[in-house]
């Protein structure tokens, strides 16, 4: 039995007239998709270089539903991509030279590398909107470095590939005389359909007014006092703790300290403030917050502006039970340790006792059952 030729799949839906008008797109989808995902990343480093910026508050909000919905886009856009090329698998090579066999291994290799480092990162990012997790390595570290491995086999690929693209897309895509099932400018059409309905099926975690046609978003909006909820407090573990009688917010700074009970804080300056939770898995809300400006009870401590902030959680376990809010961010007056949602007081799974809350910043990093506040400088 011999292994197949190309000569040996006919269909007019495989070659370089479809893969030249599929690719550029889904080439735009990874590239956003990169570029968001690498901010996502800088915004919940501890240490940043260039500080990240606290408004426009709904910034990080956008960029992370348009990180998730071209990652959704760009699923039906390979699946094409790879339908309208895999013949070339087995392509044999022109000449039998050494240096042709090794630039033709060489091509091959970038290929498969860019192929499979886009298949795992469709396959973990989807896993991670919706997350479930069957893997025992970090998502987030794991997800960044391949990130970095799709991104230089993608520009490798376009560079080998350009010359071939700009033809394709010079010739108009002929009509067939004897038309199969499906003709290209249908299979491109729906293409473009499919990765239409795949944006509409997820924006609308992101987007309030398209959640009822956003059937592949994983959050819908509904929740404890209308906003959703990733960790719960009991899964969190920390139900009797924040419930318990005694608790009271320490801010700290050198060796100046203040201990505030909830009646506490209720009693001083109470700002209320929109803003959106805006989760690393796309889905976003927006509420509108009451609590009092972490600004004003570093004050109470002597802090000076400019000072990063530690915040740390009544959570016993956890990558984000300690967290590290930027100078700008501590001196926004839009910063809240917040006490109530709504006109209402926090829910439990909300963050109740208190909860810090920010313009643009991960919803990882909104630190819920507060604890503490260091002044690290």
């Amino acid at each position: 039995m011999r292994a197949p030729a190309p000569e040996d799949f006919t269909s007019r839906l495989h070659g370089p007239a479809l893969a030249a008008r599929v690719g550029p797109a889904l080439g735009v989808c990874f590239g956003i998709c990169f570029l968001t995902g690498l901010l996502s990343h800088y915004a919940q480093q501890p240490s940043q270089p260039v500080p990240f910026p606290p408004g426009p508050a709904w910034g990080y909000r956008f960029t992370q539903g348009l990180h998730v919905v071209t990652g959704t886009v760009a699923v039906p856009l390979l699946l094409v991509k790879l339908w309208t090329v895999y013949p070339r698998l087995f392509d044999r090579p022109a000449r039998l030279d050494v240096r042709h066999l090794l630039v033709t291994a060489l091509e091959r290799l970038s290929v498969l590398v860019l192929v499979a480092s886009a298949v795992f990162m469709l396959a973990t990012g989807l896993a991670n909107s919706a997350q479930w997790y069957p893997w025992s390595f970090s998502f987030r570290t794991t997800h960044y470095a391949v990130a970095w491995v799709a991104a230089g086999s993608l520009v490798l690929h376009v560079g080998i590939k350009l010359a071939i693209v700009r033809d394709e897309l010079r010739r108009p895509l002929e009509h067939e005389a004897r038309p199969s099932v499906l003709t290209r400018r249908g299979l491109l059409r729906s293409t473009w359909l499919a990765a239409g309905v795949a944006a509409l099926a997820t924006a609308g975690q992101a987007v309030p007014w398209l959640r009822e046609v956003s059937v592949l978003g994983v959050r819908s909006g509904d929740g404890p006092q209308g906003l959703p909820v990733n960790k719960s407090a009991a899964a969190a573990g920390v139900t009797a703790s924040a419930t318990a009688p005694g608790w009271a917010l320490t801010v700290t700074h050198g060796d100046r300290s203040v201990r505030l009970t909830r009646e506490d804080l209720l009693a001083l300056e109470q700002r209320t403030e929109d803003l959106p939770i805006a989760c690393v898995e796309g889905w976003s809300a927006s509420g509108t917050w009451t609590g009092v400006r972490v600004r004003d009870l570093l004050d109470r401590v002597g802090a000076p502006r400019g000072s990063d902030v530690v915040v740390r959680s009544l959570q016993e376990s956890g990558p984000f039970r300690t967290t590290v809010l930027q100078a700008g961010f501590a001196d926004d007056d839009r910063t809240l340790v917040a006490l109530a949602l709504g006109g209402e007081p926090l829910a439990l799974d909300h963050g109740y006792p208190a909860r810090l809350i920010a313009p643009n910043r991960p919803g990882v990093l909104q630190t819920k059952w507060l604890d503490r506040l260091e002044v690290s400088a």
